[in-house]
């Protein structure tokens, strides 16, 4: 018997109706200080690539040294893309205008223009979740075997990676996800491109702004290789070792929101979204991503109270709620195929290996669930 046998979907309104009133009013308040770990990070970033400049300068024996900072730098590329994106949820700051500056800023490094942030993440991904429509979806079996999907097979954690393209994968994804969507709407835009997961379309003025966003990101990156005068060793400790760490970071985070979910047309986060346990330092840090159902939940709340709202959700779906230590998560990535071959099937590139979500599966989340437990 299957999970959604068990329970049937609710949609976001319906929790959203029942669980509003069970929070306090200041969770749903903006809160400006959130808003300080963008700048702060941003010049953590700068700073590192102000003391890269003088790599050359350096005994070659002593270059090592610079990797812990390259390892803060890559972390604050993490801190840019979570506050950028409680930004554009507009849970910190309320002024369009102010919010637009501050969330270029902050997703420069990710080579994303808020407008299309926006399009892609809050519309198309927080209206769609783990349906045939999201774009951050993983690829149907049925899909044609685009280089798109090709590259996301190589990339992305499954029971058939190669560990060498899943290291690939971790630093780069995220370029590959962004210039995928990117190029469908800025060259594009109809809807129909089938290297893409999931095609969406933007409005004219909406793919004006992202273009002009995109020039702008453009020219900040070239002016850091110039700041850094094209020195292949300032720029690869410098320049994409914090990318490449911050990336991956991201990645390990963005694998396990929906990967292991199965598909729903009905937006019920509780079976397409996974909120996963990490060590607190890393909530602390990272904003709670880590509380990812609890966002899909509510999305422009504070994150500050999402530790608040998994304890509502443990009160009052403690059999529907899917939580799971982050290396249970990443070994059922590893050990499962990525591609739907159905809405709670997935299979491998050939359709050799099938097996059921392992979050659909009311067995396996009995075996999951009990492990959870008997870790604490």
């Amino acid at each position: 018997m299957s999970h959604t046998d068990t329970y049937p979907l609710s949609t976001q309104a319906e929790y959203v109706k029942k669980l509003r009133p069970l929070m306090p009013a200041e969770a749903f308040a903006p809160d400006p200080t959130q808003v300080w770990s963008l700048p702060i990070n941003l010049a953590i970033v700068i700073t590192g690539w102000e003391i890269a400049d003088y790599l050359d300068q350096w005994d070659v024996h002593l270059l090592w040294l610079y990797l812990p900072l390259a390892i803060v730098m890559g972390n604050s590329v993490i801190v840019l893309l979570f506050s950028s994106h409680n930004l554009l949820h507009s849970s910190a700051v309320r002024n369009p205008k102010l919010r637009w500056i501050l969330s270029l800023l902050g997703l420069t490094l990710l080579w994303t223009p808020p407008t299309f942030w926006k399009a892609v993440h809050n519309r198309e991904h927080h209206n769609k979740t783990n349906s045939f429509q999201d774009p951050d979806r993983n690829y149907l079996y049925d899909q044609p075997k685009t280089w798109g999907k090709w590259i996301q097979n190589r990339f992305v954690p499954s029971e058939a990676v190669n560990p060498f393209w899943l290291a690939i994968g971790m630093a780069h994804a995220w370029g590959v996800h962004t210039f995928r969507n990117l190029s469908s709407v800025l060259v594009y835009n109809n809807g129909r491109t089938d290297y893409t997961s999931a095609a969406f379309t933007v409005s004219a003025k909406e793919r004006k702004a992202i273009a002009l966003e995109l020039l702008f990101i453009i020219a900040f990156h070239l002016s850091v290789f110039v700041y850094l005068d094209f020195n292949p060793i300032k720029l690869l400790l410098g320049y994409f070792l914090p990318i490449w760490i911050g990336y991956s970071g991201i990645l390990f985070y963005v694998y396990t929101n929906h990967m292991l979910c199965r598909m729903t047309q009905t937006n019920d986060p509780l079976a397409n979204s996974l909120s996963i346990r990490v060590p607190r330092i890393f909530d602390l840090l990272h904003h709670n991503f880590s509380y990812h159902t609890e966002h899909h939940i509510f999305p422009g709340m504070n994150s500050d109270y999402y530790p608040m709202l998994q304890k509502v959700l443990k009160e009052n779906y403690p059999e529907q709620f899917n939580l799971l230590e982050a290396k249970t998560a990443w070994r059922l990535l590893l050990q499962s195929p990525r591609h739907y071959k159905d809405d709670k099937t997935f299979t491998d590139w050939t359709d050799t290996n099938q097996m059921v979500c392992p979050l659909s599966a009311e067995e396996s989340r009995r075996e999951l669930i009990s492990d959870f437990m008997l870790s604490q």
